[in-house]
Parts: structure tokens; sequence; C-alpha cells
């Protein structure tokens, strides 16, 4: 059996090595971290300064894997914003849409976010982004490290909070809303909307823990990922 390949953005601030961490997923899908400018082995490319910047950029990934055969897209957070754009950018270019798009960690667009962290100086900014994320970058507690990731999160949070969805037109692809059953940042009402982007099917799936629950155990997301693009009587003869 062919694995389908999901194409996983990053969350703020975050590269692919967040993804590429993961355990084996299970028969019939594959994890394919997406690499945004700017970090890691792009570490030496300036970050997006603009939301179409960044997606004509991960355009080009996702339409040789669109090319090539069924794929689905993953994001968490601004990730998931991400991964939006890509599945709207690949619809009007005229490529395969993915078999599934899945949003984690994030309110549908057009929720205002209630929060404007860019005039922050660097330690307001900091705290903040951790006190909303329930999260520590690892990389932010070594001050070498600190001084590469910094305008990199900042970057994204820009972008991420002065987000606008400039065409709701709904894909023919089905959504899955994936949260945190006690996240604080983003709430059940806050992810109904979602469901308005698709003419396809809209469903949701909670886990255990906070906004950062992938980060915590991602085995119950990669088995909920199968389940949803793994016929079952296909995976039963894997």
């Amino acid at each position: 059996m062919t694995s389908i390949p999901i194409l996983c953005l990053p969350y703020a601030g975050a590269g692919a090595t967040f993804y590429r961490g993961w355990p084996e997923p299970p028969a019939g899908i594959g994890i394919e971290p997406l690499q945004p400018a700017g970090r890691e082995e792009r570490y030496h490319e300036d970050p997006y300064t603009s939301l179409a910047e960044a997606v004509d950029d991960l355009s080009r990934t996702v339409a040789d894997h669109a090319k090539s055969g069924p794929y689905a897209l993953f994001g968490h957070s601004f990730g998931a914003i991400l991964a939006l754009e890509l599945a709207r950018h690949a619809h009007a270019s005229g490529l395969p849409a993915p078999a599934r798009l899945m949003v984690s960690g994030s309110a549908a667009p057009g929720v205002v976010l209630g929060r404007d962290s860019a005039g922050l100086d660097d330690d307001a900014f900091v705290a903040q982004v951790e006190q909303l994320a329930g999260y520590v970058h690892p990389a932010l507690a070594d001050p070498d490290l600190r001084e590469v990731v910094l305008p990199v999160l900042r970057a994204d949070v820009t972008l991420h909070e002065s987000y606008r969805l400039t065409d709701a037109e709904p894909l023919p692809v089905a959504i899955t809303v994936f949260r945190g059953a006690e996240d604080h940042i983003v709430t059940t009402e806050d992810c109904r909307g979602w469901a308005g982007l698709t003419t396809a099917a809209c469903t949701t799936r909670e886990f255990p823990g906070g906004h950062m629950y992938l980060a915590e155990d991602p085995l119950p997301v990669l088995r909920a990922m199968a389940e949803l693009l793994v016929p079952q009587d296909a995976a039963e003869r894997r």
C-alpha cells in the first residue's frame, strides 16, 4: 500500500525538526515536514514578510506532491493558516486538491485573536508568546540560539496576528479540526467557523492537553491522521 504523504507546517517560530522527531506513523501515511525560510537548514534566508511570499515559496513543494498522487495538509496554530492558504493556492492553480486539510490549534479565519505582540520589546514579546502558548520554545532559553530564533518567531507572529482571509469561497476539501481539550487560547467556539470554508465535511478531533498538546504526545495525532486518510479495509490488509 502506498503511503499518503501528509505535508506538515510548523507553528510560529518552529521548523521542520518539530515533526522530524515524531515516531514512525501508522501504515498508510507518511509525515513530510515542510521547512519555511529562515530556520534550521534555511537559516541563511530571511523570514517571510508576507503570507503571499510564504505561500509562493512553500507551494512549490506542495505542487510536486500534488502531481505525484494523493496528499494531505496539516498545520498547527500559525501552521494551520499556512496549510489553509496552500490548499487554496493549489485549488486556484488547478492542481489536485489535498485529500484532507487538517488544522490544529487554530481559530477559524475571521475570529479576532485579540492580541498585538509586534510592538513589545524582546523580553515582553517572548513572555507573552510563552504565556499564550503554554509552551516554552527550547531555543529561547539559550541566549545565542535566541538571537537566531527570535526574528523568525516575531515574523511569524506578526503574519499570524495580521492575517485576514481575503476570499471566503469554500474549498472542495474535507477539513478536520484538531484541538487540545484544555486549550485556553483556541476554544471550541473559535473553531466552528472552519465548517464554512469547505463544501465537504468538517469534523473535529479533541485530544488531552492544552494548546501544545501534540508536543506532549504525537501518537494519538498520528493515529487520528491514519484513521482519516487510510480506508479501514486497506489498513487491515496491511
